[in-house]
This record gives C-alpha cells, sequence and structure tokens, in this order.
C-alpha cells in the first residue's frame, strides 16, 4: 500500500501539458477542482469526466500510474459512498435493513460523490505529474507575488510548499524501508487488538522521525553551503513565457466553466 502512493511524483515526458506554463497549469486545476464542486448532476460531472480523461491522455502518463494515485484512496471512496447510500433522505425506497433505508436518490448520491473524488484525485496528480518541483515553486510564488504588498515571504511559503510535496515520496520510501527491515526482525502488524497493533506502530514512527529529521538538517545545511539567502535578488535559469498554447488552455477553462453552468441550469441533479 505504502508503495501506491504517487502523490508529488514527476514523470518526465514532451507532452502538451508537459510544456504549458506552470502558473497557467497550477490555475487551471485549481479551476477545474472548483468546477467538480460545482457540479450539480451526472451531465455536468460526465463532461468533466470525459474532459479529464482526455487530459490523460494527452499527458501520456501511464494509466498505471494514474491508478495508483487513485489506490490509496480506496477506502475513503468506499465509505463515503456507504454513507451516502444510508444516510441520503429522500427519494424512492427501494430496501430497508433493520434502521437503514436505501433509496435510489441515496444510490445516486454514493456514486456522484465517489466519481467526484476519484475525478478530484486525478486531475491534482495530473499537475504533479507534469510540473517538475522546481516549475511548481516557480509558479506558486508568481501566483502569490501580490501577497508581498503585506510583507509576507511568498518564496518561503512556495518553496516550503514544494519541498513537502517534494519529500513525500522520499519519506514513502523511507517508511517501506523501514518496515521490511522490522519484518526480517519479526514484527507483526496484522494480528491482535487494535491497541496492539498502534503499539507495534512506534518501531516504526520512532526511526521514520529521526531520519525526516536528519534529512531536514542535511537539507538546511546543503542550501547554506549553496550560500541560499531566500527570494531576495534571486535569479532563474529558465524564464517562464505565456505561450498561444497557454492562452488557448485559459480560453478553453473558461467554455469549460460557462458549460458546466448551463449544464446545471438546464437539467436538475440531487446535490
Amino acid at each position: 500500500m505504502i508503495r501506491d502512493i504517487t502523490i508529488g511524483r514527476y514523470f518526465p515526458g514532451n507532452s502538451l501539458l508537459h510544456r504549458l506554463d506552470p502558473r497557467m497549469k497550477t490555475l487551471v486545476v485549481f479551476a477545474m477542482i472548483i468546477m467538480l464542486f460545482l457540479c450539480k448532476n451526472f451531465y455536468s460531472l460526465g463532461l468533466m469526466a470525459l474532459v479529464i480523461f482526455i487530459l490523460s491522455l494527452i499527458s501520456k502518463v501511464p494509466l498505471k500510474m494514474l491508478l495508483k494515485s487513485l489506490k490509496p484512496l480506496i477506502f475513503i471512496v468506499i465509505f463515503t459512498a456507504v454513507l451516502n447510500i444510508f444516510y441520503t433522505q429522500g427519494g424512492q425506497e427501494l430496501f430497508k435493513f433493520w434502521i437503514f433505508k436505501v433509496s435510489d436518490k441515496g444510490i445516486y448520491t454514493a456514486v456522484f460523490m465517489a466519481t467526484r473524488i476519484i475525478l478530484l484525485v486525478t486531475v491534482s496528480s495530473l499537475l504533479t505529474y507534469t510540473t517538475t518541483p522546481t516549475s511548481l515553486t516557480d509558479a506558486l510564488e508568481k501566483l502569490m507575488s501580490p501577497l508581498k504588498v503585506f510583507k509576507i515571504e511568498v518564496h518561503t511559503i512556495a518553496m516550503m510548499m514544494t519541498l513537502a510535496l517534494r519529500f513525500i515520496p522520499t519519506l514513502i520510501e523511507e517508511i517501506d524501508r523501514i518496515m521490511n527491515a522490522q519484518k526480517a526482525r519479526g514484527a507483526d502488524w496484522e494480528s491482535g487488538s487494535l491497541i496492539s497493533r498502534a503499539k507495534a506502530l512506534i518501531p516504526i514512527l520512532v526511526p521514520l522521525f529521526i531520519s525526516s529529521f536528519r534529512r531536514a538538517y542535511e537539507l538546511a545545511f546543503a542550501m547554506e553551503c549553496r550560500c541560499y539567502t531566500g527570494g531576495q535578488g534571486r535569479t532563474r535559469m529558465k524564464q517562464m513565457k505565456m505561450r498561444f498554447p497557454d492562452f488557448s488552455t485559459a480560453a478553453f477553462a473558461l467554455l469549460l466553466f460557462s458549460a458546466i453552468i448551463l449544464l446545471n441550469l438546464n437539467f436538475v441533479g440531487v446535490i
């Protein structure tokens, strides 16, 4: 399960999505996340699913990697669906078990919510798969640059966000390495009570915290050795420039937003 977490990983490529300006990609992804929450029926949600599927094909990211990003969330998706099935009020009752009632509206809502979660994770993963951590840092810093008026250290915030995202795969590999070492010593996390299982995680958490602090210290020391002083007067080897594909992407996002609003108005949903 640990190895299946792919958050923060970059997939090298030369697709259209890889070549887009990271600022535009970040804005469009945030816009699409908002659109997914604005969807009120399966017509608008289906349109978003079609667009995200086409973007996945354009990105040329292997389907296996996209499915891996969804695998750790299977429990959350199922748990959310079950809650919506049993606790959604209204609709035609299909059957009743003890105090639980299942209706057609509950099933509709459960499928709708599960689909929305899957699409949210997929579109967010496409951003990190097609954007390097350095480019993502520069994009976030540029997008948050208006906050400098309020004396906010924009560069520091962007750097912390990107470092946290970048070190997720590293920490996952560290957890997997520690777990394999503990298994070789006879550790067991699958038997016993819930309390005993929780106690069995201590031999994993302690070395993980020690390793995390050591990595943080080594990173800070490396940055000091390279005379890193923050964003003040810092230059970039690669300058970001908006091109025709970036403006075309923005126009497409506006059209998509308009289509979502029209579909919500013309078709009645349950959400």
